[in-house]
Parts: C-alpha cells; sequence; structure tokens
C-alpha cells in the first residue's frame, strides 16, 4: 500500500505524543534518569526555566510537516526569550522567532517575527519579515474559479515581505501605532508560459507593494505567544501608494478578535474572529486568501483568493501532563469580492487535532493535522496559532 505524506506525518505526531507523554508519566522526579527525549531536547534548549541574564535564552526544534501547497517537508524553529534593558520586572518577556523550511517540492525560506516590550509595556515593536521561494498553483479569483480543478495552473512564487510597527500605550491596554509594509512577489517558471493566467494579468507575474500603515490595539493577554487568559481587538489600516513606490494604489484593512477562557488549571478555550478587506487596485498577490498555519489549517493557500476573507474558529487547549498538550479546533471561513457579499458567500468547513509541547515556559512547539474540504494539511510551527 503506498504511503502518502500526510499520513507519515500524523504518525510521526501520533509516535512523539506517546513517547513523550509516557517520558513525563514515568519520570515523577527529576531525581530520576532521563528519558531520551528529554535528554535530546535539552540538547537543543529546551528547558523548564527562562535565564534572561545573560541576553537571550534560545531554544531551536527541527521537525517534519505536510501542507497541500509545499509537500512534505522538514523545518526548523528557533525561539528566543529576552527583556530588553529598561523593561521592568512585571513586563512580560520578549520573544523573536526565527523559522526555516525546505520540502520535496523545491520549496524553502526562512521567516522572523520579533516581538519586544519596552519599559512597563507602554511600547512595543513588532517585525515581521518572511523570504520564501515557493513552487506553488493559481486558479484565479473568486470562488467560482477556486472550485474548477481546469484552471489550476503551476508556478513558483518568490516574495520578499517586511512589517515593522511601533505602538504606544495610550490608556490601560489600549495602543495606537503606525508601520510600514513592503511585498515584492515574482512569479516564476509558469506552467503556461505566456497563456498563463499570471502573465496575462493587468498587473503582471511582478507585483511591488508599498504602504504605510496605522495600529490600534486594545490587548488585556498574559503573554502573546500562548495567553492563557484575556482578549485582544486588533485593528491594522494600510495605505498603498505609487507615490512610496507601489505598483497599484490600494488600502487594506485587517481586523482581529480574540478572546481566552482559562478553564481548570491550564486547560485554555480560545475565540478568533478575523476579518481581511483590500479596496481599490488590489493586485492577484494581495488579495485576501485562505489557508495559513494560523487559521483554516489544511486548505491550499491561495486557491481561494479574493479581495475579502472573513474566518471564525473555537480552539480548546487541553493540558494532558508535564509539558504536554492537545488542541482540537473547529472553524469556518469564506471569500468574496466585497464585505456585504460575505453573507452569501459559500462557507468552507475547517477542524483539527494537535500536538504541543512546552519547549520554553509559555512557549509551544506545535503540530497540528487540519482537515477541509476534500483537502489536508500538518503544520510544524513554534507559538499558539492565535
Amino acid at each position: 500500500m503506498r504511503s502518502h505524506p500526510q499520513t507519515i506525518c500524523i504518525l510521526v505526531i501520533g509516535l512523539w505524543c506517546a513517547t513523550a507523554i509516557s517520558a513525563e508519566v514515568n519520570q515523577p522526579d527529576d531525581s530520576e534518569k532521563q528519558g531520551w527525549i528529554d535528554r535530546l531536547l535539552n540538547k537543543l534548549g529546551a528547558s523548564k526555566e527562562v535565564d534572561v541574564s545573560k541576553g537571550i535564552d534560545w531554544g531551536v526544534l527541527p521537525g517534519p510537516f505536510y501542507n497541500p501547497e509545499m509537500g512534505f517537508g522538514i523545518g526548523a524553529a528557533a525561539i528566543g526569550l529576552y527583556k530588553p534593558k529598561s523593561a521592568e520586572a512585571e513586563t512580560q518577556l520578549s520573544t523573536l522567532s526565527i523559522r526555516g523550511f525546505g520540502t520535496v517540492k523545491g520549496a524553502y525560506g526562512v521567516s522572523v517575527e520579533n516581538n519586544t516590550f519596552f519599559a512597563d509595556d507602554s511600547y512595543r515593536v513588532t517585525i515581521e519579515a518572511d523570504l520564501i521561494n515557493m513552487p506553488t498553483a493559481y486558479w484565479g479569483i473568486g470562488y467560482s474559479n477556486a472550485i474548477d480543478s481546469a484552471n489550476k495552473e503551476a508556478y513558483t512564487r518568490q516574495t520578499v515581505a517586511l512589517q515593522p510597527k511601533i505602538l504606544f500605550r495610550v490608556a490601560p491596554n489600549v495602543y495606537i501605532g503606525a508601520g510600514y509594509s513592503l511585498q515584492y512577489d515574482n512569479a516564476t517558471k509558469l506552467e503556461r508560459g505566456a497563456e498563463s493566467a499570471l502573465a496575462t494579468d493587468p498587473h503582471g507575474p511582478r507585483v511591488l507593494s508599498s504602504g504605510i500603515s496605522a495600529h490600534f490595539s486594545y490587548d488585556t493577554r498574559d503573554f502573546i505567544p500562548n495567553p492563557y487568559r484575556g482578549e485582544s481587538l486588533l485593528a491594522n489600516a494600510t495605505v498603498y501608494r505609487r507615490a512610496l513606490g507601489s505598483d497599484t494604489d490600494m488600502e487594506n484593512l485587517e481586523i482581529t478578535a480574540n478572546k481566552y477562557f482559562r478553564m481548570r488549571e491550564r486547560d485554555v478555550l480560545a475565540f478568533d474572529l478575523y476579518g481581511n478587506f483590500n479596496f481599490g487596485d488590489v493586485p492577484w498577490d494581495m488579495m485576501a486568501t485562505l489557508g495559513n498555519n494560523k487559521r483554516m489549517r489544511g486548505y491550499f493557500l491561495g486557491q481561494f483568493r479574493d479581495k475579502v476573507m472573513a474566518g471564525v474558529q473555537a480552539e480548546y487547549r487541553w493540558h494532558i501532563v508535564g509539558r504536554q498538550g492537545m488542541v482540537f479546533w473547529v472553524g469556518t471561513g469564506a471569500v468574496a469580492p466585497n464585505p456585504g457579499a460575505l453573507t452569501s458567500a459559500h462557507w468552507l468547513p475547517n477542524a483539527g487535532v494537535g500536538y504541543r509541547f512546552e519547549f520554553k515556559p509559555r512557549v509551544n512547539v506545535r503540530f497540528d493535522a487540519g482537515v477541509g474540504r476534500n483537502t489536508k494539511g500538518v503544520y510544524f510551527q513554534i507559538n499558539e496559532a492565535f
């Protein structure tokens, strides 16, 4: 019987989980001999305590994944925890995440995410950056194009993205700020050559988007990478203009609302509501899309794309024992040409299960297996999906 990559990854998750949980259960105190999982993880930087006295407390962990757009691959995630010199004792830890990957389809890339909290958390600086080369596919714009397999055409997407921003506290738990957004996409190795939909697109196969952004945040989460309690309402508005170097004039509004309920000692019930709205002359690469490692997990990233996307999900995070945990989620999402069309859009289902290992205090390594309508994927990441 032929083995499928997603089946292999799910088996890896199961074996890892069973072995690690067994090690926890069979080790009632730290004085007993460590299992091989613990010894390996300790060498990679796993720990039950954080030591920032000498700068950044680093940990690195490799792992397998499978998703529809990139196939089977190996990723490595490094997480650094630190406090800037100006941070007060009660200020939450700052985080620096660096993720790299390579896949059997020839995809590779590196992503960086940094959240720094200064003083008494009176101001924050965040940076997101991506450098990716990914063989993928394009169906066109809109739901009707996405469900027609005849529209699917392969191409390779080369992406450079950078989004720095700074936020200042203006009231208890309320922040406002500004930032910059740069994204460059180049579609190469077009399956249909000069007849490709991307080659004949009015914006062409290469698009540069450059804009300035404004940000609002109401945030009571106790620890952003893995909240146990609290809520957040985030709104990001970006204006892209030719005067700033952009190829088109467009606007983007992104809204995220999260709520976290602590159940038992370390269980969490989490809710996520998300909307991505684009207006103006929106190129193909800046369309809102379904399917990534945070939302609608398991869907082919970019198959469903349009000017507007909305989604909702609920996730139960179950602490099993020691540093082991599982999550279960359900959700739905849709794309549409405008916000009003979401009410009559085709809402797609999503559900999944994941394994968690607390690599650092409150910093989880996660393996998520998500399924949707005729699709599935397995993701390896650091920090919770939302």
